[in-house]
C-alpha cells in the first residue's frame, strides 16, 4: 500500500474478527485511519469539507445580537424525527452566526430558558424573529417583563430558516404590560386567521381567541388577515366591534379570487375588549 494511501474501512474489520491478533502495523493503520482532535485540516480537506457543507439542505437558525451582555437565550427545536436540539443565543457584536437544524419538518420552537444579566430600570431586551418570510414577529423581555415565559411557543417554521435578533433598548421610563381581549367569529366557510401587532409586540397568525399582552409605549394594535380566496367568487368583510360599547371600529375586505397573506384589517386604539366578525361581503369598497 502507497504511503499515505487509508486502508479501507472493510479492511480494517478483518483485522479484529473474532480469532485473530492484529499486528502492531494493523492497529498503527487503525489509528492513522482515525482524526485526531489534534489533527489540522489540510487546505484541501477544508475545501472539500467546505464544498460538502454549501451542498446541505437542511433548515437553519441564524442569529445575530448586540449590547446583550451575559444574555443566553436558549431556544428547545422539536423536529418529526430527531430528539429536540437546543440553540443558545448568546453575545455576537452583530456577527451573524448559523447553526443547522437536525431532523426534518415540521420544526416547533420553543424558549426552555432565558438567563439575563442586570438591567437598569428603564432597559430591556428586545427580541426580533421570522417564522414565516411574510412576517415579522416583536417581544420584549427582561426587567420583570414576563411576556416570554419558558416553554413559550415561538411556532411551526414555514420555510427553511429562522432568523432572530436580540438587542438591547433604554426606554427612558418603566414598560407595562397590558392586555386586550379578542374574540374571533367566522361566520363563513373560508379558513381565516387573524394577527395583531402593536409597538414592539406581535403575535402570530390563529383563528381563535386570544388575549394580548402588549405595552404601554403606545397602546395602538393593528390587525391583519390571511386567507385563500382563490377559488371564491364572493368577498368577505371583517369588522372590528368594541365589545363594551358595540361600536364599529374598523373594517377589512378579503377579496374574491386572491390569496391574501397579512391583509390589513385595521387599527385600534386604547380598547380592552374587542370582536372580531367575518362574513359574506354584500357591499365591497
Amino acid at each position: 500500500m502507497e504511503k499515505n494511501e487509508l486502508t479501507p474501512r472493510k479492511e480494517l474489520k478483518t483485522y479484529f474478527e473474532t480469532g485473530k491478533h492484529p499486528t502492531q502495523g494493523q492497529f498503527s493503520e487503525l489509528i492513522d485511519s482515525l482524526r485526531h482532535r489534534e489533527d489540522a485540516l489540510t487546505n484541501k480537506e477544508k475545501a472539500i469539507l467546505a464544498n460538502s457543507l454549501a451542498l446541505i439542505d437542511n433548515a437553519f437558525i441564524y442569529y445575530s445580537t448586540n449590547i446583550v451582555g451575559n444574555l443566553k437565550f436558549r431556544i428547545a427545536i422539536s423536529s418529526q424525527d430527531e430528539e429536540d436540539q437546543v440553540v443558545t443565543v448568546r453575545q455576537t457584536d452583530n456577527i451573524v452566526e448559523k447553526q443547522f437544524l437536525l431532523g426534518s419538518s415540521p420544526y416547533t420552537f420553543k424558549v426552555k430558558e432565558i438567563s439575563e444579566e442586570t438591567l437598569k430600570g428603564t432597559e430591556y431586551y428586545l427580541l426580533r424573529y421570522e417564522i414565516s418570510p411574510s412576517y415579522t414577529i416583536f417581544r420584549m423581555f427582561g426587567n420583570g417583563l414576563n411576556t416570554i415565559p419558558e416553554g413559550f411557543d415561538l411556532g411551526l417554521l414555514e420555510g427553511k430558516r429562522l432568523p432572530i435578533q436580540i438587542y438591547k433598548q433604554d426606554y427612558g421610563r418603566k414598560v407595562n404590560v397590558i392586555n386586550t381581549n379578542i374574540k374571533f367569529v367566522n361566520k363563513t366557510e373560508v379558513p381565516i386567521q387573524y394577527r395583531v401587532s402593536g409597538s414592539n409586540w406581535s403575535s402570530r397568525f390563529r383563528a381563535e381567541d386570544s388575549v394580548t399582552d402588549h405595552y404601554d409605549i403606545a397602546d395602538n394594535l393593528s390587525f391583519n388577515y390571511k386567507a385563500d380566496l382563490t377559488e371564491l367568487n364572493q368577498s368577505i368583510q371583517c369588522t372590528i366591534v368594541d365589545e363594551d360599547t358595540n361600536s364599529l371600529l374598523a373594517t377589512g375586505y378579503l377579496y374574491a379570487g386572491q390569496n391574501q397573506d397579512a391583509w390589513y384589517g385595521g387599527d385600534i386604539s386604547g380598547i380592552r375588549n374587542v370582536r372580531i366578525e367575518c362574513n359574506y361581503s354584500i357591499n365591497e369598497k
